[in-house]
């Protein structure tokens, strides 16, 4: 099923994160948080001005993005758990 934001949202998979820590602790599924971190998979056309006029996103297809703690709206597309959010909710682009 293919899905496609609208406006300025866009579709986030979550990175996986690390199940263990630098010292070698393995972390279980319970102690887990989830990760701030992921990567664009699909972006809507972007916002509008007042006038009308588009304002195109920062962000494309494939950027690994950190987003906020508590940003977005989980949902399952095809199977898989996604996040959909605004694009102001990203913190920043990793490069």
């Amino acid at each position: 099923m293919a899905f496609k934001p609208l406006h300025d949202r866009v579709l986030v998979r979550r990175v996986e994160s690390e199940d263990k820590t630098k010292g070698g602790l393995i972390i279980p599924d319970s102690a887990k948080e989830k990760p701030a971190e992921g990567e664009i998979v699909s972006v809507g056309e972007g916002a509008r001005k007042d006038s009308g006029e588009l304002i195109a996103p920062s962000v494309k297809s494939g950027d690994r993005v950190l987003f906020g703690k508590w940003s977005g709206t989980e949902v399952t597309i095809g199977g898989e758990e996604l996040l959909i959010m605004k694009e102001s909710d990203i913190l920043g682009i990793i490069e």
